[in-house]
């Protein structure tokens, strides 16, 4: 027995040595990553704005536009450096990091503008683009020693890929374990019949089986997806690349599944527990820690974009759901002030942005709510964020605004309504829409206690539909709030 116990000792002495080694390594690539950039620096000033987000939070019509926004202008009059005039030209710049590919920033403007205008395709990858902003700067120093321009080079995130971040802290068992054992409990228990069923047979044991595997994660893939569905609107779904594959699709690294298993369960060489255990390692070490340390370690800013009212619609367990994914995706983040030391060693996320999108399916007196709702949903986000000295906002936010507002007598009542053009194949109740006729909707308020909405008393109360994007006006769209947004982003780096 003594020996055994020195021997496991020993065993755990290693690993902790791997860990340690392992720990050493990744610290060393995101410093290389800050001296890179901080080189770089030294010549063009520039800030790597994230654009973050779960599945249909509205990344892609953020990015184009805000940048449209600070090529073409427009009405922003929280955005200073902008409205006073101080930004004298925008342009955009041929991309620094030829690895990543352009935001179609060009092909989403084209699909929002003219007759046959519709929403662009959501984020299926990681992209990026440069604009240059050259300004007149406000401080003596600044303008006789500045260069007056900055790069903001805007990194866009597929959303089903952030919640891959906390797998890099869990073990193959650990996230089997917490995965079977939330897909054990209401709502998920409902979608996971299918994948529960063959779960059941699995032995992780026996000699691995390349079909085994295959149909374990096909069907868990296909709780995974019911499980995304607007009314059930779940959010912690990872491994992300399960629901969008990109260029992996087919590939053995998504071929693996949770098994029902202990967290601390080890596996003999040529189990399934094995072959599963093995890809989960390579998809997390491939594509997971390439994804965090290339770009996440990176950034300077950062906007979360929330959809918290389909989260809202679809009642608590979704909120509930929600809150944990974003506690989990900001303790990913390299977040906190930044000094001389940061900026040789790896910069740090030093503002975050929760932003509420789709404000303009509400009336006006409920964006207010609507923020201080988001507040309490990442609460816990943002103390953490807080503690280490990164400046947090919270916004209600429409970076394009698709209706307007009316008030609407109906039977003695006046409703305070939005008006819009619905996408064909919308309906509320019986009224379905073709896609041409304006409509007026009453989508319901909410509560003055963001308690209440947090309890679920909004399930299934709200009514939302889709409205056709609106035509821009002097070649910018109507907004709500993305100037306050721009402020607190970029302001500070224009004075």
């Amino acid at each position: 027995m003594r020996r055994g116990w020195h021997h496991l000792w020993g065993l755990e002495k290693g690993y902790r040595k791997i860990v340690r080694v392992t720990d050493i390594l990744d610290s060393t690539r995101v410093a290389a990553g800050g001296l890179a950039d901080f080189a770089t620096g030294l010549v063009s000033p520039s800030l790597r704005l994230g654009v973050t987000g779960l599945s249909r939070a509205g990344k892609t019509v953020f990015i184009t536009a805000l940048v449209n926004a600070l090529l073409k202008g427009g009405r922003f009059p929280a955005f200073e450096a902008l409205s006073g005039g101080r930004i004298t030209r925008c342009y955009l710049e041929p991309q620094p990091d030829d690895t990543l590919p352009r935001f179609a920033y060009e092909t989403h403007v084209k699909a929002l503008s003219g007759e046959d205008r519709h929403w662009p395709e959501s984020t299926s990858r990681i992209s990026q683009l440069r604009i240059t902003a050259e300004y007149t700067p406000l401080g003596f120093l600044s303008r006789n020693l500045g260069s007056g321009r900055l790069h903001i080079d805007i990194v866009d995130y597929p959303g089903e890929w952030l919640l891959d971040l906390p797998l890099m802290r869990m073990s193959y068992a650990e996230w089997s374990a917490a995965t079977v054992a939330a897909s054990r409990v209401s709502p998920r228990l409902a979608h996971a019949g299918e994948w529960h069923a063959l779960l059941s047979e699995l032995d992780p044991g026996k000699p691995a089986d390349e079909q085994e595997a295959i149909s374990s994660a096909e069907l868990f893939t296909a709780y995974l997806a019911r499980c995304r569905k607007e009314d059930v609107s779940l959010s912690t779904l990872p491994p992300g690349r399960f629901l969008m594959p990109g260029d992996y699709r087919g590939s053995p690294l998504l071929a693996f599944a949770p098994l029902d298993i202990a967290p601390d369960t080890e596996f003999s060489r040529g189990t399934l527990g094995a072959l599963m255990q093995r890809r989960y390692d390579a998809y997390v070490s491939t594509i997971v820690k390439p994804f965090f340390y290339g770009h996440f370690a990176r950034i300077d800013r950062q906007i979360v974009l929330v959809d918290a009212l389909t989260a809202l619609n679809a009642g608590a367990p979704a909120v509930k759901d929600l809150q944990q994914a974003m506690t989990d995706i900001l303790t990913c983040f390299r977040q906190g002030s930044n000094s001389i030391l940061s900026t040789f060693f790896g910069r740090r996320i030093d503002r975050v942005l929760f932003a509420a999108t789709k404000a303009d399916l509400l009336h006006h007196t409920s964006h207010d709510r609507l923020e201080n709702i988001l507040k309490v949903i990442v609460a816990d986000a943002m103390t953490r964020a807080e503690y280490s000295g990164a400046h947090i906002e919270v916004a209600a936010l429409a970076a394009i605004r698709a209706t307007r507002e009316a008030s609407v007598r109906q039977k003695g009542e006046t409703l305070e309504c939005i008006v819009g053009t619905p996408l064909a194949g919308e309906a509320v109740g019986e009224t379905h829409f073709d896609g041409t006729a304006e409509a007026a909707i009453f989508p319901g308020d909410l509560p003055k206690e963001p308690a209440r909405a947090l309890e679920g008393a909004l399930e299934g109360t709200l009514k939302f539909v889709r409205f056709r994007p609106p035509l821009p006006k002097d070649g910018a769209w109507p907004h709500i709030r993305l100037d306050r947004t721009m402020e607190f982003l970029l302001g500070d780096r224009f004075q």
